[in-house]
């Protein structure tokens, strides 16, 4: 049976590191948000617009699902390393996930704010180009972080809280 597993978790929590993990543990297509948003839209960005930023990440949610309703129906297993930043966006998934039979999983990765800090700062210094798309500013950081909601309980029914 295919598997889907949407990994959230605010910046620095360690998303990106669990997915390539995860991924390599049970064979899975990994997709991350980030270096589609900078590759097809970080030249146009003029400033941190949060409603321009989730518009134009709503548009890779559309591509990249397009690609893993093909992996899935194929019986191969998705990790979806898209920020789930909203529980709009996860119930999205979550959704489209059902619409095909797929019991949506949701991995909730949670650090405490000053490691996440720190692990970006770290993260910026080392910048493996195979793993991280760009620099996280302290603006960056501090912007979206208050942005990130926290996922409930029941979105966790078929899911995980993991503590990095």
């Amino acid at each position: 049976m295919a598997r889907l597993i949407l990994v959230c978790g605010p910046i620095g929590a360690g998303k990106t590191t669990y997915s390539i993990s995860l991924c390599k543990e049970m064979g899975a297509v990994k997709f991350s948000i980030d270096p589609w948003v900078q590759t097809l839209f970080a030249k146009d960005m003029q400033s941190l617009d949060f409603s321009w930023m989730m518009e134009r990440v709503s548009r890779c949610h559309a591509q990249i699902w397009e690609v893993c309703e093909q992996i899935l129906s194929l019986g191969g297993n998705v990790v979806l390393d898209l920020g789930f930043t909203t529980k709009t966006q996860r119930d999205l998934f979550v959704g489209k996930a059902s619409e095909l039979d797929i019991r949506a999983e949701i991995h909730y990765l949670d650090a405490q704010k000053d490691i996440r800090r720190k692990r970006v700062a770290k993260r910026n210094v080392e910048m493996d180009p195979k793993v991280y798309s760009f620099e996280v500013t302290n603006m960056m950081f501090d912007f979206m972080e208050p942005k990130f909601e926290v996922p409930t309980d029941s979105e966790l029914e078929n899911g995980c809280k993991v503590s990095s």
